[in-house]
């Protein structure tokens, strides 16, 4: 039966006397005093499931401390294993039994359960700490965006092309393992694409590199071809293994939607390369395996791969408010909604902002003013005076340094909590790789507030 909180520990757990130690226990009672962020932690765990049987299992602490630690000290799965079985401090703050060693599956089932929403819980309730500690009312913010890479290799058509074929192939050898053998056939053309594919690479004549992207095509022609009869061959596939058969179901929607994607692919490709055409980027397919992959274009800066996050800040250093959004909005398209987050979690909106140029509008003004914020900075004045953001010149160069502030935190979140990159895959994903790593970097931040003698 999975419990919520850990059992009373053993005098035996000891945090050791150092800086990591101390940051540790300090983290460990801002836990202990917002016992509140565990409920949904715990309901995510346990779903719907009966709870009052079967093996315990780590309980909702335990999840919530081990999650910590891996954004804390910036560890895969094996390493934050490896930590929870050798080190007695790791062991100590996770508040793990002696007979406790959560394998890497483990680990990655459990933190892997708790959803973006459940994040978003655990950081309100930590800002909600830190407001009635005094440490952050959230009455002078300050707000930026930046983008955050997926886990996805530079996309060139070629490569796209060759992804597809791998993993169709793949799909269709795998298919050929059941019993009785399904009645299709193909060709595995893996290593010719991949010929054409440094050829494309390397070659610096169009027309060499035009050839082998037609030979590509072709190749993808016939592994779709494949592919479709192998739905067909797999969608009536009967067999006495009843595991085979959930086997071919399975078969079959993995070759549909790479199917799917193969041909968008296909289309991008003819219209790119073959027909010189310009496709828009909400058209384009950035990854085979991370398709919800956007293109992130700021100003002259290099394009990323990945998806745009917008943060607000406050003075402790707090992040108090996170939106992740799909495609590439405008900065400006964003104030309101910060600012209403803001509203929802505090319940009033800021007395001061300070935003980066890119939020600055009249019309983002005129908002801001409407819902009573007194002073509003932008980096970047647009046209805009500045007795018109604030109430003096004064006011307005404080919050402008103000607003420099926040690029120091989000340099913190990309270098120290793995934020430059989400390696965890899929959307959602996504959304809970950034959200864990703020809920991390908060309690860190508010650790070293308010440090406490081990």
């Amino acid at each position: 039966m999975r419990q919520k909180r850990s059992p009373q520990l053993s005098v035996f757990h000891t945090l050791a006397a150092t800086e990591i130690g101390k940051e540790l226990a300090s983290i460990s009672l801002i836990i202990d005093e917002t016992p509140q962020m565990l409920d949904p932690i715990y309901q995510d765990l346990v779903g719907r499931r009966q709870t009052d049987n079967g093996r315990t299992g780590m309980t909702a602490e335990q999840v919530l401390r081990c999650a910590i630690l891996k954004q804390y000290r910036n560890l895969s799965y094996e390493e934050l294993a490896f930590h929870l079985s050798d080190s007695v401090t790791f062991r100590s703050f996770a508040r793990l039994g002696r007979r406790q060693r959560p394998s890497a599956s483990t680990l990655q089932e459990n933190i892997k359960s708790l959803s973006e929403e459940t994040w978003e819980a655990v950081n309100r309730a930590i800002i909600a700490h830190a407001a009635e500690t005094g440490i952050e009312k959230g009455r002078t913010v300050r707000i930026d965006s930046t983008a955050v890479e997926c886990d996805v290799h530079y996309p060139t058509d070629s490569t796209l092309l060759q992804d597809g074929i791998r993993v169709i192939t793949r799909l269709l050898i795998e298919g050929k393992t059941l019993f009785p053998t399904p009645g299709y056939s193909f060709c595995d053309h893996r290593r010719v694409v991949k010929k054409r594919v440094l050829k494309i690479k390397d070659s610096r004549k169009e027309a060499v590199r035009k050839a082998c992207y037609k030979e590509l095509l072709g190749f993808a022609e016939q592994v779709r071809g494949y592919g479709e009869c192998a739905v067909a061959a797999l969608s009536g596939f009967e067999s006495p293994n009843s595991e085979h058969v959930i086997h071919s179901r399975i078969l079959v929607e993995e070759l549909e939607r790479a199917l799917g994607l193969l041909s968008r692919i296909m289309d991008q490709t003819r219209r790119r390369v073959i027909n010189g055409e310009k496709v828009p980027a909400s058209e384009k397919i950035l990854s085979f395996f991370e398709c919800h992959t956007d293109i992130i274009e700021k100003g002259n800066r290099e394009t990323t791969y990945g998806h745009k996050i917008f943060l607000t800040g406050g003075q402790s250093g707090l992040i108090l408010g996170c939106l992740i959004e799909r495609g590439n909005p405008a900065d400006t398209s964003m104030f309101v909604p910060l600012m209403d987050q803001q509203k929802e979690i505090y319940g009033r909106y800021p007395r001061q902002v300070t935003a980066d140029g890119g939020f600055a509008s009249d019309t983002n003004l005129k908002a801001g003013k409407s819902c009573g914020i007194n002073d509003i900075a932008f980096a970047k004045r647009r046209g805009i005076s500045i007795l018109e953001m604030v109430k003096s010149t004064w006011v307005y160069k404080k919050l402008r340094n103000f607003r420099a502030g926040i690029e120091a935190n989000i340099s913190v979140l990309k270098r120290a909590f793995s934020l430059f990159r989400s390696t965890w895959s899929g959307w959602h994903g996504f959304m809970r790789c950034v959200q864990s790593a703020i809920v991390a970097y908060n309690l860190l931040t508010l650790a070293r507030l308010r440090p406490v003698q081990v």
